[in-house]
């Protein structure tokens, strides 16, 4: 069982990387903040990020917007 500290830093990091991916999809996709939102808070991305037992919130925003992309097939295939 972890301490209390080292959940809400898990917490934190989760919180940040959700928003770091809002803002994202704001800026490369010109989304609405209430569209980056939805997209986020509705993909199967970010229930493997709020799981951290996957250990997705450690990786960083750009590992988790190429799953996010993937998922909603916003990758380009070049």
């Amino acid at each position: 069982m972890m301490n209390k500290q080292k959940e809400q830093d898990i917490q934190f990091q989760i919180e940040c990387l959700t928003n770091e991916l809002i803002i994202m999809l704001m800026d490369d996709y010109e989304m609405s903040m209430e569209q980056a939102l939805d997209t986020v808070y509705g993909s199967n991305t970010f229930k493997k990020i709020e799981r951290p037992s996957t250990g997705l919130y450690y990786l960083g925003a750009v590992y988790a917007m190429d799953m996010l992309k993937e998922e909603l097939g916003l990758m380009i295939v070049t």
